[in-house]
This record gives C-alpha cells, structure tokens and sequence, in this order.
C-alpha cells in the first residue's frame, strides 16, 4: 500500500545543512499496524508528515496505492498528540468538522456520526465542549473525527501520551479493536515500549542521530491475540525493544 523509494529530506540550520532521511525506503503492506519508536529527534514525527502529505521530499518519492504523494489526500487521516479540537465546537460538532469541511450534505453523514460517537462512548457528552473533557474523552473525539471520513491510512503521533497509565490502557484497546476490525493501515508513533509492542504488527525501531536509520525491524504476529500483554512473549519483545533502544542511544 506504502511504498517510499529513496526518500530524501533536508533543511538548512544557520550555515549547514540538517539531512534528516537519506535515500530512506519502506513498504507497508494493507492491514499492517507499523510502529515507529526511537530517541526523540530521530524523524519519527516527519515521517508522518511526510505520508500525510503536508511534508514534501527533497529527493525521491512517496506512494500510496501506487499514486504519488504531492498533498494533502483523503483517504490519509492524521491524529496529532495534542488532538487538534477546536474548543469553540460541541464534541458532535468536531466529529463532523472534516465532513463539513468536504461539503457534504448533514443528511448523508448524520447517522453515520451519531452511530461513530456511539461507539466511542461519548452519547452522554455529545454536546459538551473540549474544555469540559477528560484527555481520553478528548482523544476518543479526535479518533471518532478520523474515522468518520472512512480512511484507508490511520497516522497518529504520540496520541495518548498525555493521558494516564489506565486511560492510556483502555485507549490501546479501542485502538487494536478498531484495527482489527476495520483492518485499517496505521502508522504510528510511541515513546513508549510497552504500547509499540502492544499494538504494532511490525515494529521500527529508528537509530539515533541522524539521518534516520532503521536498526530494527521486529515482527509481532501475537499482537490482538487475547491476553497478549500478560504473557512470556510480550515480555520477551519489549525486553528486545528496550535492548535495541539502549544500544543505539548516542552517549
């Protein structure tokens, strides 16, 4: 579904030049759920933005679907780590700002976003305001958002590093329910060992420094299987996570 082929990307930082992918290739296949963590500062986040589109490459090229990426596309949703509500809108109103924002008719999406915001147990506070939100209700808004535009490509920065340890839990499940049961291509980024193993097919572990690198590529084919997190396995993949993240830490 993913293919970027000698990707290239750099800025200039005072007098020098910062080369942040050098001649960097990946492939993801529909229904994968890729996992990038590493050091900060590695290019995880610029990845992102460079699938989504709001990022171009200074040298080779990105496709999804074998259509190469030049903007913005719509079938491509994007999360961001500080959920992106506008405070102004009601929770209804910012799950159908994307909607409205394309122009189609309330009466073709209306049943489609009251069933959305079902799902994500947010009826009760339907018309409440951002600010009268908890972080994980306000995130499940921002996942409702996404997934009422009926993307092909899920990508999510650092979504639930703001919220609290059980939060964070239960916001991993719904995130491993609705990609098994949409079998939608995610992209995502993690601090956290723990989550990357949790919810990752594939995980990338990036080197420090730059330009990025890939210094590990971990298969995870338990990941959905029921009680996956209590098990030797688990602990196994984060142990190897967690040695690959040490090793390749500058100083």
């Amino acid at each position: 579904m993913i293919e970027i082929s000698d990707c290239n990307l750099a800025y200039v930082q005072g007098a020098s030049q910062v080369q942040v992918y050098d001649d960097f290739s990946l492939k993801v296949e529909p229904g994968e759920s890729v996992v990038l963590i590493g050091p900060s500062g590695c290019g995880k986040s610029t990845l992102l933005y460079l699938l989504a589109g709001l990022l171009q490459p200074t040298g080779g090229e990105i496709r999804i679907w074998g259509e190469q990426v030049v903007g913005a596309r719509q079938k491509t949703a994007f999360i961001l780590q500080e959920y992106g509500l506008f405070p102004w809108l009601n929770v209804e109103q910012n799950v159908c700002l994307g909607l409205r924002v394309r122009h189609i008719p309330k009466r073709k999406y209306q049943r489609a976003v009251e069933e959305m915001i079902n799902k994500m147990g947010l009826w009760e506070v339907k018309h409440h305001f951002p600010s009268q939100l908890s972080g994980g209700q306000r995130q499940r808004v921002a996942l409702a958002r996404a997934l009422t535009l009926q993307p092909d490509l899920l990508l999510m920065d650092e979504p639930l590093s703001a919220l609290d340890a059980l939060t964070r839990e239960r916001l991993q499940k719904l995130l491993l329910e609705i990609w098994q049961e949409q079998k939608l291509t995610t992209v995502l980024v993690t601090h956290s060992i723990e989550e990357a193993v949790f919810l990752g097919s594939r995980i990338l572990v990036l080197a420090d420094g730059r330009p990025t690198q890939v210094m590990g590529e971990i298969l995870n084919p338990l990941v959905g299987q029921s009680g996956y997190r209590q098990t030797s396995e688990f602990f196994q993949k984060t142990s190897y996570v967690r040695s690959l993240l040490e090793g390749g830490m500058v100083g």
